[in-house]
């Protein structure tokens, strides 16, 4: 009797895509990617990994490609990464219903997705987060921020990856900001409706929960505003036994107040001046290098577990040891193409240098506009404390430079790349 081979089903990709593809390998199933263009994701080609072109916003066309897998394949999970769209994450739990695989319940990831509707269960449960408001147009926006007051952040209801998000520090940005999101350069996916939040200052947290544990939290920062594009992790924060409980707690009832506790749970915080305040929380899995960083930290490999999960197995998120993991993500400071890079075999020959990761290839336009998409690598490390780690991952940083044509650079010899960066590069230091 032949026997049929177990898959794993991936919507879309990701940067951590690789990971999910090595570690579906590691546990014996078959990754196949369905995607509404395969080819966006350079990882696959080089994995030699199989994709299905569907229309993933199609749900009846996922489950019709689906079951016609199901003729060659043993279907034991599926799950995926909602970059942009995350109601993504909600079509994978009702394909998990429809075909009776475990799964996230879709309601409760559709009202999470709804940033709005998001706080106002969280309000509802009184857990500690900034003032806000709705707003569907330019008046609303100007009207919430009176109410709330200068500085604000205006955000998409819906969305991820930052994209769309801004501190507005007086009325100009204010305006601006608005006019951007209104005026037909932001992605709507559906009617405009902008979130106008307190801005809430302090040190900047992350919990990555799986199921009902907290299994990690670590530190985050962000480049210079108005943008918030994080520029460094550390993994895990150091934090007093009272900080950690009072993180974990309010992490908790955020489970409960959205129906949440199936799977991964990113939340961010801001310790402001009353403490703890919840920025926003995510039903998924942080992307790269937050796993990296788990299992350097801690040896718990979230995304092997996440897959146990998807799959019916039994997971392990027992810590394994315990260390200092740091990354510092990789901004450009310009826009233009991307021409070269060089240093970064060196600086992965550094011994504590875990990973050494670019994103882009050369010849890549680098248009910034101050979301994920803005990072073009990163860089981790891990040693036994802090303060090795933070000196292994500045001597990394500093070996690693690049060139950058700027679009507008042209003279009677051509492109000039002025944007060459060698030595300490824009991220060190």
């Amino acid at each position: 009797m032949v026997s049929v081979r177990r898959a794993l089903l991936l919507l879309e990709g990701h940067r951590s895509g690789p990971l999910y593809l090595k570690a579906a390998r590691r546990l014996g199933l078959h990754p196949i990617t369905l995607s509404v263009d395969p080819t966006q994701y350079s990882y696959l080609a080089a994995a030699e990994s199989d994709a299905i072109k569907v229309d993933t916003s199609n749900l009846d066309a996922l489950i019709g490609e689906c079951s016609r897998l199901r003729a060659t394949y043993d279907i034991s999970g599926i799950t995926g990464f909602p970059g942009f769209d995350e109601s993504l994450y909600a079509t994978v739990g009702k394909l998990c219903r429809h075909f009776d695989l475990p799964g996230p319940d879709p309601a409760s990831i559709e009202q999470c997705c709804d940033k709005f509707v998001q706080r106002q269960l969280l309000a509802e449960s009184h857990i500690p987060m900034p003032a806000y408001r709705l707003a569907l147009d330019a008046i609303g926006v100007e009207s919430a921020a009176a109410e709330i007051g200068l500085p604000v952040v205006l955000k998409p209801a819906a969305g991820s990856g930052s994209s769309g998000v801004r501190l507005c520090r007086d009325h100009d940005e204010l305006a601006e900001h608005t006019n951007y999101l209104l005026g037909g350069k932001h992605f709507w996916q559906s009617s405009p409706r902008i979130l106008v939040e307190e801005f809430a200052g302090g040190p900047l947290y992350f919990a990555q929960i799986m199921g009902t544990e907290v299994v990690v939290i670590g530190a985050a920062m962000y480049g210079p505003p108005p943008y918030f594009v994080c520029n460094q992790l550390d993994c895990p924060a150091l934090l007093t036994d009272d900080e950690h409980k009072r993180i974990v707690d309010i992490s908790l009832s955020c489970l409960r107040a959205l129906g949440l506790g199936w799977g991964p749970t990113n939340i961010e915080f801001r310790w402001t001046e009353v403490g703890p305040v919840v920025i926003e929380v995510n039903p998924r899995l942080a992307g790269a290098p937050v796993p990296e960083l788990a299992q350097l930290a801690y040896g718990v490999d979230l995304v092997t577990e996440h897959i146990k999960l998807v799959v019916g197995d039994n997971w392990d998120l027992s810590r394994k040891h315990t260390q200092a993991a740091s990354a510092k993500i990789l901004i450009p400071d310009r826009d233009g193409i991307f021409d070269w890079t060089d240093g970064d075999i060196q600086a992965t020959a550094i011994s504590g240098v875990a990973e050494v990761t670019l994103y882009i290839q050369p010849k890549t336009p680098i248009v910034r506009k101050g979301d994920y998409l803005d990072k073009i690598g990163h860089v981790v490390a891990a040693s036994g404390s802090p303060a090795e780690t933070a000196a292994l991952l500045q001597r990394a940083v500093e070996l690693i430079s690049w060139s950058i044509t700027p679009f507008s650079t042209v003279d009677d010899e051509g492109p000039r790349n002025i944007g060459a960066h060698r030595g300490p590069n824009p991220n060190a230091g």
